[in-house]
Formats: structure tokens, C-alpha cells, sequence
């Protein structure tokens, strides 16, 4: 088992950054790629960004890439999703993920999920 805990949401207006963090804890963080995806009100939930266990491979969304970047500290056990560049668009709850293999963009081969941080931008 692995438990996720995003952090780092709020209230941002828009043009502004924000860096979103989930810490693992559990199994072994390294053995999975990392997963961040997003559901804004009334939408289905979306793909955002994944990294590779070994942090050295990255893949986004064409609706975030350039604005959003992920990375990993397997030291720490975290995740993070750094957001710049805002957008009223980006209101959604951000949830990180964790799963076996990578490039994956589907949520369905995640075995893990954590319970989402709240990001709102006002424009």
C-alpha cells in the first residue's frame, strides 16, 4: 500500500504560481512513476502530468505543458507540481497518483491516490 497526501492548493489569481506537493509513505516511493491529474466542477478528471520513478523522464498534457512542471525527491518521498502561469481554466482539485508503468496518461493504471488539494484562480 501507498498513502498519498497533496498539500500546497489555494486561492491564487490569475498569473500567479503555485507548487503543489504529495508525500508517499508506505511501499517504496522509487519503484512507481508518479501521476498528477485534476477535475474541475461539473468535468470528468484529467490528465495533467507523470514522471518516471527515476525522475529522469517526464511527459504532460498539451493543455499545461510549459506552464507546469513535475518533479520528484525520492529521498523525500514526494512529488511535486510546480504551476505557473495560472489560468481560471486550472480551477480544478489536483490529485496525485501512483502506479507501475510509464508514459501512462490513464487514470485507471494508477493503484493509488491520495485526496486531492484544491487549487482556485480568480480572475
Amino acid at each position: 500500500q501507498v498513502q498519498l497526501v497533496e498539500s500546497g492548493g489555494g486561492l491564487v489569481q490569475a498569473g500567479g504560481s503555485l507548487r503543489l506537493s504529495c508525500a508517499a509513505s508506505g511501499r517504496t516511493f522509487s519503484d512507481y512513476a508518479m501521476g498528477w491529474f485534476r477535475q474541475a466542477p461539473g468535468k470528468e478528471r484529467e490528465f495533467v502530468a507523470t514522471i518516471k520513478w527515476s525522475g529522469g523522464h517526464t511527459y504532460y498534457a498539451d493543455s499545461v505543458r510549459g506552464r507546469f512542471t513535475i518533479s520528484r525527491d525520492n529521498a523525500k518521498n514526494t512529488v511535486y507540481l510546480q504551476i505557473d502561469s495560472l489560468k481560471p481554466e486550472d480551477t480544478a482539485v489536483y490529485h496525485c497518483a501512483a502506479g507501475p508503468t510509464f508514459p501512462t496518461t490513464l487514470g485507471s493504471r494508477y493503484n493509488y491516490w491520495g485526496q486531492g488539494t484544491q487549487v482556485t484562480v480568480s480572475s
